[in-house]
């Protein structure tokens, strides 16, 4: 499958300026990039799509340049509803090393992992990283920029020179985000955040003069920021660029996007990096495990490794056998490696079908078994009682709520529901919340 065919087929395609998708396949210069802002600690799975879509063109031969915005990141993309709330330059620091971690894992999963994506043998080897300074010619590098490293010296009054000049206020103010905020019942706008657009355009322009990168991917809602930096190159170096984007990847339950600003983020951390934006492995896959049967098809082709004979014989057997669910457990098998590796994925695999199986006899369950799910679950020690230890794992958000499930009949101990609230959990068990919430004591 070529690359315009592949990107169609997975459902990455949403405004561009490329009249021809085929001519992705035949372009002479393959380079790239994509640029993430720093503004929380993790990516969630909004992000992902964004970065799968990039794992496709590199696997077709692109170059890819990916951008944490160190400069940006200080001022935050423009919302659609009031300002951002500064971060300080500690946490953007923070922020942009989390991310950069997150971001070469991903591609690196999602490009050298291809070549063996079969439900059972992802792998998760690293393509080689280098530093902008660095030359290479092989497309499977990936190159880490960040925009603070030319925006940190640059001289206001050249920038207003180079770059406000070449804009003109109708422009800025036809942009839809701006009319949301400046129109009847908008909250106003910062200058800081009306520039954000001229900063993220001079981006694509500084790599076209310094890598002569001519396309930029993103997410839909990035588009219009994205075309001020083909305006730049045309305006300053007389030269033509492109952007390609992808759909926001729309929850099928709920009909919202999938990320942080809607309050329904998945996040690509596993762990805790200090601000509680994290997902266990565990519960990153029950995710995917736990999606619909209407929107597999849709999120199996954006978020896996798997190929197009690949799914579709998946879709057809589950078909027959929708009961057994294995379209969600491809897609929870696939999407889990890509972003925590496949050991992690298929352990996350073993784990949900013992805990979850009507078979499992928990008596038989050893030390060893529970220091293992203590890898993927939240854990607490044990001699507390049940209602505090509900809480202190998260199961439930408090004590209140946890006398509730208690009396409600939604909590197991070791397969066997509880109701007392008195209970002194002094053995090694699991706790099980409702159908798929869970938590160790040891």
């Amino acid at each position: 499958m070529k690359l315009s065919e592949e990107l169609l087929w997975r459902g990455f395609s949403a405004e561009t300026t490329i009249k021809d998708p085929s001519t992705l396949d035949t372009r002479e210069n393959k380079q790239f990039y994509w640029g993430a802002d720093p503004s929380a600690d993790s990516l969630t799975i909004g992000n992902l799509a964004a970065l799968m879509m990039c794992a496709t063109f590199v696997r077709h031969g692109y170059k890819p340049y990916l951008l944490v915005g160190g400069a940006t990141g200080q001022i935050g993309d423009p919302k659609e509803n009031g300002e951002r709330e500064l971060k300080s330059l500690d946490e953007v620091e923070h922020n942009k090393s989390c991310l950069k971690e997150q971001i070469e894992r991903v591609i690196a999963n999602a490009t050298e992992a291809a070549e063996s994506s079969s439900s059972d043998t992802l792998e998760g080897a690293r393509p080689s990283l280098r530093s902008s300074e660095e030359d290479s010619s092989s497309s499977s590098t990936i190159t880490m920029v960040d925009n603070l490293d030319w925006f940190k010296d640059m001289n206001y009054l050249s920038f207003l020179r180079e770059v406000g000049k070449s804009f003109s206020m109708t422009q800025l103010l036809d942009r839809q985000f701006v009319q949301n905020r400046i129109g009847e019942g908008g909250s106003g706008i910062s200058y800081a955040e009306f520039s954000y657009t001229l900063i993220q355009g001079y981006d694509f322009l500084h790599l076209y003069r310094q890598y002569d990168i001519d396309l930029q991917l993103c997410g839909a809602d990035q588009y219009g920021n994205c075309t001020s930096g083909i305006h730049m190159i045309k305006r300053l170096e007389n030269a033509t660029a492109d952007v390609w984007s992808t759909p926001l990847v729309i929850d099928p339950v709920t009909g919202r996007k999938f990320g942080k600003s809607e309050g329904n983020a998945v996040w690509l951390a596993g762990k805790d990096n200090g601000s509680g934006n994290f997902t266990s492995v565990f519960d990153f896959y029950q995710f995917w495990l736990n999606q619909p049967d209407a929107a597999v098809e849709y999120l199996i082709k954006i978020y896996t490794l798997l190929d197009k004979p690949e799914i579709e014989d998946i879709l057809a057997k589950h078909a027959e056998a929708p009961e057994k669910r294995l379209a969600q457990r491809a897609l929870a098998l696939g999407a889990t490696a890509v972003v925590h590796g496949a050991r992690n994925a298929k352990a996350a695999e073993n784990l949900t079908n013992l805990l979850f199986s009507r078979d499992t006899d928990f008596s038989a369950l050893t030390a060893e078994d529970f220091d293992s799910f203590a890898e993927f679950l939240p854990t607490a020690k044990k001699g507390n009682n049940i209602v505090d230890v509900l809480v202190e794992t998260g199961l439930c958000p408090s004590k209140t709520d946890a006398k509730k499930s208690l009396a409600g009949n939604a909590i197991s101990v070791n397969g066997t529901k509880v109701s007392d609230e008195t209970i002194t959990l002094s053995d090694t068990c699991l706790i099980k919340k409702g159908k798929n919430k869970l938590a160790i004591v040891k």
